[in-house]
């Protein structure tokens, strides 16, 4: 099954699910949000393309995106770590190094955790963050005529990986956007101070059309995507030509980019920093069915549930890297 699969019948189980459905929990009793993700060995990572401290870092960042796409304050985390009986101290020395230096980076505090052993590599972390505003941000709060705006650049991570897991090669800017991403807290911070509303956000960790769908399905509203207006990279356009692979399936399906896709109203949109926020989108009429619109000077897609079941990333479909 895939994960939308196993999250229906989690839904169907749990008597309250009232929490569930963001990559965020906001836990209005406390003001704070909790959200929490784990990296596999061979599944979300390989120890062939990636060093401890590396790891270390990313599996923090990874983490501290989704609190940036809620606009919350990082404030604490804890890591559970699973180990495999090769790994030594220097291990996890770097590891935690790796954690210290990005966790320092954002005034976030190790508070906790657990060590088990393990037949492979496993960092689960949890993060806390507090709310900056009063407003928060949840994928159904798109509206008719909100502007969607995104920061960053597409289709870097999934090219990093696709060069990583190919042995190709390719300009280590790219490369670091897949193994060492940079979560935007701050912007993400800098939205929260600029909204007069709740809107929605979210991060592209699996990918543009993913995130735009998952807002659309959320919300009940279709989305227009402007495919010629989304920020891409220079060397990764170069890199799919050179290797003949379609520019669309890593700045669309790919993931990996951890950057935040917005949508706010008009008026917000004309506080955004510009050299920030770009537009990319728009969020159209209330739709029963809603689907994600790709238009593009050279083609045309449609992403309904179907095209997005085929070709979104399956977490329980192995990305072994070697």
């Amino acid at each position: 099954m895939k994960e939308t699969e196993f999250l229906n019948v989690i839904k169907e189980t749990l008597t309250n699910t009232s929490y569930i459905g963001d990559d965020c929990a906001y836990l209005d009793d406390f003001g704070m949000f909790v959200t929490h993700d784990t990296l596999i060995e061979n599944e979300h990572f390989s120890l062939y393309t990636t060093t401890p401290f590396l790891l270390g870092r990313k599996a923090v960042a990874v983490n501290l995106s989704d609190l940036a796409a809620a606009m919350a304050v990082p404030k604490y985390i804890t890591v559970s770590l699973s180990l495999p009986p090769d790994k030594d101290k220097e291990f996890v020395r770097e590891l935690y190094r790796g954690i210290n230096e990005i966790c320092s980076e954002f005034n976030v505090k190790v508070i906790g955790g657990d060590i088990t052993g393990s037949d492979k590599t496993v960092i689960s972390v949890c993060a806390i963050g507090s709310k900056n505003s009063l407003f928060i941000s949840k994928r159904c709060n798109a509206k008719q005529g909100d502007i969607v705006v995104s920061t960053g650049h597409f289709g870097s991570g999934a090219c990093g990986y696709y060069a990583l897991k190919n042995f190709l090669m390719l300009d280590d800017k790219i490369l670091l956007s897949q193994t060492d991403p940079i979560p935007r807290v701050n912007e993400g911070l800098y939205l929260s101070n600029i909204v007069d509303r709740d809107i929605a956000m979210i991060d592209s960790s699996d990918g543009l059309a993913d995130s735009l769908y998952r807002i659309a399905s959320a919300s009940r509203h279709s989305i227009s995507l402007d495919y010629d207006s989304v920020p891409v990279e220079n060397e990764v356009k170069k890199f799919a030509q050179d290797n003949e692979v379609d520019l669309k399936d890593f700045v669309l399906w790919g993931g990996e980019d951890y950057e935040l896709v917005a949508c706010v109203d008009k008026e917000t949109f004309k506080l955004l920093d510009s050299s920030v926020f770009k537009p990319i989108g728009k969020v159209m009429n209330k739709d029963s069915n809603p689907c994600v619109f790709v238009k593009s000077k050279d083609f045309e897609l449609k992403i309904n549930e179907k095209m997005y079941s085929e070709k979104t990333y399956d977490h329980f479909d192995s990305r072994i890297y070697v």
